[in-house]
């Protein structure tokens, strides 16, 4: 992101914020599925609910600017799909003409902040169906947290549930990040045991009226295999906060690709902030894993 780009950005943030609804009229769509089986989504929602770090730097993804101009380099590699993201930063990526052609997902309950006694609470605090319809995004993306013993899950669930019905309706995606979870030492764990995700597949799948636009997001866990086999739904695989070597994780990434079902990656701090910076190699290497699935 130039220089210039960046002041552009400035400018029209407080003198023209009209340009936003113009920008998101006329950007040009494409379908979720394409020519390809596989498709590729960055993640850059996590700064909502106050998840900054990345790999042990607690405030990794502090930088406004920075983030946008890894976000930009992401989006231009070949390969890559779209973006899943709240408002504020698809609302800059508009700004700076970074989404024609690609697939755009709006995050929703962004409410469970990090570390919050409340964060249980998983409200929607970011996009509903009226303002996806309305800025023409594909999609809605929710994540969906159980906790057997929090009060606050049956409100979630229901929200989730109107979620997906809601955006059914309307002809788009409604995209499902269930998990088991659990408050230990006052943090909430999510368990990624394969038993747990199972449970929390057939939970998540069968919110709303109708599952027929539903597509998962689900983590890489052991025994992905078994997992699998507990949904027919279109699944993307997500990155989160990469704990081992980068071709550690790239190849755990290669091997789940390969389950049936599975429909390619969503992937945000793992390639937004790899550990030497090089966001375009990064991203380069998840686009070329998802073309070795296809082969």
């Amino acid at each position: 992101m130039r220089d210039d780009d960046y002041r552009r950005l400035l400018d029209d943030r407080a003198r023209h914020p009209e340009r936003i609804a113009q920008a998101a009229a006329v950007r040009r769509r494409r379908p979720l599925l394409a020519d390809r089986d596989q498709i590729l989504i960055i993640a850059a929602d996590h700064p909502a609910r106050g998840a900054l770090g990345v790999s042990g730097r607690p405030m990794a993804m502090a930088s406004r600017v920075e983030l946008l101009d890894r976000l930009v380099v992401a989006l231009s590699r070949p390969g890559v799909d779209g973006v899943l993201g709240t408002p504020d930063i698809i609302e800059d990526l508009l700004l700076l003409g970074a989404l024609d052609d690609k697939i755009v997902i709006g995050s929703m309950n962004r409410g469970g902040l990090q570390g919050a006694v409340f964060e249980f609470d998983d409200r929607f605090t970011a996009y509903d169906t009226e303002s996806i319809v309305a800025m023409r995004l594909d999609g809605g993306k929710m994540l969906c947290r159980i906790g057997l013993e929090d009060e606050r899950t049956a409100a979630t669930l229901e929200s989730c549930a109107r979620a997906v019905t809601e955006l059914s309706r309307e002809g788009l995606a409604a995209m499902v990040e269930p998990f088991w979870s659990k408050r230990s030492g006052g943090v909430v764990r999510n368990d990624l045991s394969a038993d747990a995700m199972i449970h929390a597949i057939h939970v998540g799948q069968a919110l709303g009226a109708s599952s027929a636009r539903t597509w998962l997001k689900l983590p890489v866990v052991d025994d992905m295999e078994r997992v699998m086999e507990a949904t027919t739904l279109p699944t993307l695989l997500l990155g989160g906060d990469p704990s081992g070597a980068p071709d550690e994780v790239y190849a755990s990434w290669a091997k789940a690709l390969r389950n049936p079902g599975v429909r390619g990656l969503v992937v945000g701090r793992a390639l937004l902030y790899p550990p030497d910076d090089d966001v375009a190699a990064a991203v380069d290497i998840a686009a070329g894993l998802l073309e070795g699935a296809a082969r």
